[in-house]
């Protein structure tokens, strides 16, 4: 650590190509951005992101790490068997990277080969939710958004390789999941696909937990509404999630602190 609490890491833009470059950039500031809107967990959880031209490698972060100081040197490499292909030079500190992550992580990216980025939380608004045997209702346009959610029934701490099966299997062709007991996960083709994903998920729990908790009854919406909504989220129908608010994003970290890029 150097006198300003910043951790050091020796960097690694000169060992990677330029578009690997560019991906560790764009993971830092997800994870940067997770803290940011109060979505991390201290060094739990993780955000990983396909390596552009390699199939059989993704980027996660170091276990022990925080969010707030994750920067694009500071991750790890690893293939979809959990081998390492890359690890940071912390010096002194021995980092690793966490199995349950893995676990997670891997069984979508193998699965799944179009998405890049993978984003789980165990924020509370997310746990709160997922504790609920209603799960998450459609109760505002954002949540409408997520009308065919799915659901993962929770099957203890992620150690088990045989759970990934039914991971996949519940996950089908979904960008955003609810693990029930646990917490959320969004998907996305870019990092800032994934990450809008998960910050309306949260604005979802956010204002179901809210309008819950005033003991009123809730204000229902037809369910005609409630698919036309539905319909005007989807894919053919608007451009993809991220692309107008990402850059705004990165200039946002830049005015905070631009270590991220480090």
């Amino acid at each position: 650590m150097d006198q300003a609490g910043k951790l050091y890491v020796k960097s690694l833009k000169d060992q990677v190509s330029p578009q690997e470059w560019e991906a560790r950039v764009h993971l830092a500031a997800c994870y940067r951005l997770v803290a940011h809107y109060g979505m991390s967990d201290m060094m739990a959880n993780h955000i990983t992101l396909r390596v552009p031209g390699e199939e059989n490698a993704f980027l996660t972060n170091a276990y022990g790490l925080m969010y707030e100081e994750m920067n694009a040197s500071s991750l790890y490499k690893i293939d979809h068997d959990g081998k390492v292909l890359m690890k940071p030079d912390f010096g002194d500190m021995e980092y690793g990277i966490n199995i349950p992550g893995y676990i997670l992580h891997s069984a979508v990216h193998h699965a799944r080969p179009e998405v890049a980025c993978v984003i789980h939380t165990h924020s509370y608004p997310g746990m709160a939710v997922s504790s609920l045997e209603c799960g998450l209702l459609p109760l505002t346009q954002t949540s409408m958004r997520f009308l065919k959610i799915a659901y993962h029934d929770y099957m203890g701490v992620v150690l088990n390789l045989d759970e990934q099966e039914i991971l996949v299997k519940d996950l089908g062709d979904a960008d955003a999941m609810i693990l029930k007991n646990h917490g959320l996960l969004t998907l996305g083709r870019t990092v800032g696909e994934a990450f809008n994903w998960m910050h309306r998920l949260e604005l979802s729990c956010k204002a179901q937990i809210a309008a819950m908790s005033c003991n009123s009854p809730l204000q229902k919406v037809s369910e005609k509404v409630l698919h036309e909504t539905y319909m005007n989220y989807q894919p053919q129908v608007r451009r993809p999630y991220g692309v107008m608010e990402w850059p705004g994003m990165l200039r946002l970290l830049d005015r905070l602190d631009p270590s991220f890029r480090e």
